[in-house]
């Protein structure tokens, strides 16, 4: 038997490994329910959306919106530039484009169209600048996809089409958006979303 004087110190060590194979479990357990770009093509390519409809169809589609939504930046990037849903998208309605695409925007990213819009001119083409270049270089390090290059001179195409780019700096970003349909607005996502990180970190407001 323990002696009385050695009783706390077993307890408080038999204390500290229960706290540690608590803390060690919970850690797996968040490890395993992080949401990643992986988990979301998995759930894309393991459900046939051509065979849903109804009710069970918009659950599917709302669960997608879900899984997009509780990534992290990196991998929500990644997942943009993969365009993971791009096979669901494609087969949706162009109601269901709409709102999924209202879905899966980040909060407060119609607000940050106002803010853009109110900068100069000349700010507003370095931002958009800015934003298409670190797409890009997350692109080409890994962390959007496959590298391989950029829009300028090599293989890989461009994180948004020439023509869009065009008109986006002759309409105005805010503009064109508003007017343009679902799917242009999937194919803006990736670069509205980066251009608000761009415009959160405060770069395009410092020297007005």
């Amino acid at each position: 038997m323990l002696s009385q004087r050695w009783r706390p110190v077993v307890f408080s060590a038999l204390a500290v490994c229960g706290i540690w194979l608590v803390a060690l479990a919970g850690y797996r357990i968040a490890r395993n329910a992080k949401m990643t770009a992986e988990k979301v093509k998995a759930y894309a390519e393991s459900v046939d959306i051509s065979k849903l409809s109804g009710t069970a169809r918009t659950k599917a589609i709302r669960e997608l919106a879900d899984k997009l939504n509780a990534l992290s930046l990196d991998e929500r990037r990644k997942a943009r530039l993969d365009r993971l849903a791009w096979s669901w998208f494609n087969q949706m309605t162009e109601e269901e484009k709409a709102e999924f695409i209202d879905a899966t925007m980040p909060t407060g990213f119609k607000q940050m169209l106002t803010a853009f819009e109110q900068l100069p001119e000349e700010k507003r083409r370095k931002t958009i600048d800015d934003a298409l270049r670190r797409l890009r270089e997350a692109r080409d390090q890994g962390t959007g996809g496959a590298g391989g290059g950029n829009q300028d001179g090599t293989n890989s195409p461009p994180v948004l089409s020439a023509d869009l780019q065009a008109k986006v700096r002759t309409i105005g970003l805010k503009t064109f958006y508003s007017q343009s349909s679902a799917q242009t607005k999937a194919e803006l996502a990736p670069v509205l979303e980066e251009l608000q990180h761009v415009m959160e970190s405060g770069r395009p407001f410092r020297d007005r």
